[in-house]
């Protein structure tokens, strides 16, 4: 069976799988063995949760590289940063535990840790890292807010938030693969090697494995960012087998009900579907 007719039927199966549910699901998967891309809705605005901390993460690294950030900062942790923060560790702890700025950044990243958002923020600026999208291509995204508020409704509109599409967020992955090997990609997102790779294997490192990695094989290896929203769950990563790239998929799913009809929470049914979206990568591809 040729790869053509593969990807017709990975498209089929990823298109059941959305077709099931009531909410919205929008995606970008691309097979990094051929190249091959399948989408939906990959170019609509869709609010980006904690994915955009891949992004924030590359602008704090450019801006190490530019020399006006210092990754071996110390930077104490005040009781301040754990207001309105719902997500990562460093809320329950002491204020006055001190880490370096490169720390925050893994803790933003690999445990979606607000508090050490709120630190790498204190650094950047939203348009620092609005204008870094837009000079490397993802003109779907916008930077609006540092934190969203926990008060945030579960119809915010699209303007209350960060926003991302599909397609930029795989952009994104597939610009710091590249950039591992390509000089020219490097030079593209403004880091050298060295924190691009640093890059890569934060993402690797994430702690959250649900979505994506929840239908793999136990101990498959994926680079990936998680998000939390009040419209949805979403998932964007760079996913290995045996040892090399295999696929990227970027999931974002948007007015999730709070429970389904049989009373399943939206948010699983949200983290299923993507994790399903990946194992038919996963199995399709591979044919």
């Amino acid at each position: 069976m040729g790869s053509l007719s593969d990807s017709a039927l990975v498209a089929k199966r990823l298109a059941e799988i959305c077709d099931a549910q009531p909410f919205v699901t929008r995606f970008l998967v691309r097979n990094l063995l051929t190249g091959e891309t399948i989408e939906r809705g990959a170019d609509e605005e869709t609010p980006s949760a904690s994915t955009r901390k891949t992004s924030i993460m590359m602008a704090a690294l450019k801006a190490a590289q530019d020399g006006r950030l210092d990754l071996d900062e110390p930077v104490t942790y005040e009781a301040r940063f754990a207001e309105e923060v719902a997500s990562g560790m460093f809320r329950y702890l002491t204020p006055g535990i001190v880490i370096s700025l490169r720390d925050a950044i893994t803790g933003m990243m690999v445990l979606s840790d607000n508090v050490c958002t709120k630190m790498v923020f204190e650094r950047l600026t939203l348009q620092e890292v609005d204008t870094y999208c837009k000079s490397i291509g993802l003109a779907g995204t916008h930077h609006r807010f540092l934190i969203p508020p926990l008060a945030l409704s579960p119809d915010h509109a699209l303007k209350s938030v960060t926003t991302t599409t599909a397609r930029d967020q795989a952009t994104l992955l597939q610009m710091i693969l590249d950039a591992q090997t390509s000089a020219a990609m490097l030079e593209k997102l403004g880091v050298s090697v060295e924190l691009c790779a640093y890059a890569l294997q934060t993402l690797k490192n994430q702690i959250l494995r649900y979505a994506i990695p929840s239908r793999l094989p136990f101990g498959t290896v994926v680079a990936h960012k998680s998000g939390t929203g009040k419209r949805g769950r979403m998932n964007a990563g760079i996913v290995y087998r045996d040892g090399a790239p295999f696929y990227i998929i970027s999931a974002y799913t948007d007015e999730v009900p709070l429970a389904m009809q049989d009373g399943t929470p939206g948010y699983t049914m949200a983290l299923e579907t993507i994790g399903r979206l990946s194992r038919a990568c996963w199995d399709g591809f591979a044919s």
